[in-house]
């Protein structure tokens, strides 16, 4: 089961939404992208991730309005995301290049379908199951594909393949990885026991909107480093041999990171660790600025990398125990706070690339501006740990 949700993770968010990276250079070498358009071609994709999320978290209000049973997650919707990752995949492979922004957007909504869903499915049966701690497996799933896509573009480039066979390969890769996890998505999840419900007060709205606020600032905060990481790398080091390296060791690191959770306490409370994720995240995010270096391209990855799925893990596990009653459409609303960030952050970098001497000059002042916002999201937590402690019934229960 975690296994599942691991290669499901992969292909979604590592290849679906991710491969866009490490190919980038190829397509800009290629001369079939420039870099504003490539802004846009991520902001798509970023703008279908926050709409699909958007669809999610909306659900159970539109069964209610419709006086019908909010159904429990079923894993027909991940299998649907995984088809159309694979085939949005393989569109961007086509020499229609016009059609390229509307198959971004798409592999953005698949990509939030299947994110939302087979946590929330693999989450509750772990927890069903008495193996909270297996969760971390599961988030091992953006970084393997992160990891291997970056590693294959590699190959890529010193092979001399064209962005479109690139495309092409990961949409075998997707297809491959869909196929080991398709015999165990599987059944759905009930909602949770109400005796269970009951021991949990739920936080005014609020509490809830700063969370989520804070949720979303860690979206932009990462983004731009993200989405530009290769091509800042050429910036700074033109002819380094190292150059492509820098993506698979965020995808290693966010690998790692995500099976570190699962030694950390659960009784730890999940705010403290997102203050320290983020502040983690700005170091790494600031050391592209400060330290343009080998070194410091490599430190700054593995800064990045190592808490971006250990912030979502923590989010998710406080998201269940803040709304045990409707935990999916509240993860729905969180992944679309997340997504308004990552929409917000490739325009930002648009506009300052437009307006600076240099594009050194302005991919340094959005990597600032995105630090200084996951600062401010490590003190939201901050606030709200010390607001609302968490009373002895209320911590995570430990198994």
């Amino acid at each position: 089961m975690a296994l599942a949700g691991l290669l499901a993770l992969a292909v979604a968010m590592g290849i679906g939404r991710f491969a866009f990276t490490p190919l980038l250079p190829m397509m800009l070498h290629d001369g079939v992208v420039d870099l504003p358009t490539a802004s846009w071609l991520a902001t798509a994709n970023y703008l279908g991730y926050w709409l699909g999320a958007m669809a999610c978290a909306l659900q159970p209000w539109a069964w209610r309005r419709l006086g019908i049973a909010a159904p429990p997650v079923h894993t027909v919707a991940v299998k649907i995301g995984l088809v159309a990752t694979v085939v949005l995949t393989f569109g961007m492979a086509s020499a229609f290049a016009a059609l390229w922004p509307l198959w971004r957007f798409a592999a953005g909504v698949a990509s939030a379908l299947v994110f939302v869903y087979v946590s929330g499915w693999c989450l509750a049966r772990l927890t069903a199951l008495g193996a909270p701690a297996l969760a971390g497996v599961i988030f091992v799933g953006p970084g393997l594909g992160i990891a291997v896509s970056g590693l294959a573009a590699s190959a890529m480039v010193a092979g001399g393949w064209s962005a479109a066979a690139g495309w092409a390969a990961f949409g075998v890769l997707a297809m491959g990885l869909s196929a080991l996890a398709w015999p165990q998505l599987r059944g759905v999840v009930a909602p949770p026991a109400t005796q269970r419900a009951a021991s949990v007060t739920e936080p005014g709205a609020g509490a809830t909107a700063l969370f989520t606020l804070g949720y979303g600032l860690a979206g932009f905060g990462y983004i731009v480093t993200a989405t530009f990481l290769p091509v800042i790398a050429r910036q700074a080091l033109p002819g380094s041999v190292w150059l492509d390296l820098f993506w698979p060791l965020f995808g290693a690191a966010v690998g790692a990171g995500a099976l570190v959770t699962v030694r950390l306490p659960v009784g730890w409370d999940r705010r403290h660790l997102l203050m320290g994720c983020y502040a983690m995240q700005a170091l790494g995010v600031l050391l592209s600025v400060w330290w343009p270096s080998l070194a410091g391209f490599a430190f700054g990855s593995l800064l990045l990398g190592l808490p971006f799925t250990a912030i979502t893990l923590f989010a998710m596990q406080e998201a269940r125990r803040l709304k045990p009653h409707n935990a999916s459409a509240f993860i729905g609303g969180l992944t679309a706070a997340y997504g308004l960030g990552q929409i917000a952050g490739p325009p930002m970098v648009a506009l300052l690339l437009r307006h600076s001497a240099t594009p050194g000059q302005g991919f340094a002042l959005s990597l600032e501006i995105a630090a200084a916002a996951l600062l401010v999201g490590g003190v939201i937590f901050g606030v709200l740990a010390r607001r609302h402690p968490l009373g002895p019934a209320l911590r995570p229960q430990s198994r």
